[in-house]
């Protein structure tokens, strides 16, 4: 049986943007979506917001299944959720 994470990414509306198995495609892609205003990207993490860098993704969803993510700038959000396929 091979266990395989995924990362889904969803837009502010909870619309489906894609589904990922690289935590680089994913924050790449979810910055991207984000950074559409003037004001800066920020994640939100255990009630703390910082900044989003690829180690502090990795951190947090080391270890740890099901988890949400949600990257903030103005009015644009999007959330990462971890989850793991099973074949």
């Amino acid at each position: 049986m091979t266990k395989i994470n995924i990362y889904c990414l969803f837009d502010k509306d909870d619309n489906f943007c894609g589904v990922y198995s690289s935590l680089k495609a994913i924050h790449r892609d979810a910055i991207a979506l984000c950074n559409k205003s003037s004001s800066n990207v920020r994640v939100k993490v255990n009630g703390q917001v910082a900044r989003p860098t690829l180690s502090l993704l990795r951190n947090v969803f080391k270890g740890e299944m099901n988890v949400k993510m949600l990257y903030t700038s103005g009015a644009h959000s999007v959330k990462i959720l971890k989850t793991k396929l099973i074949e």
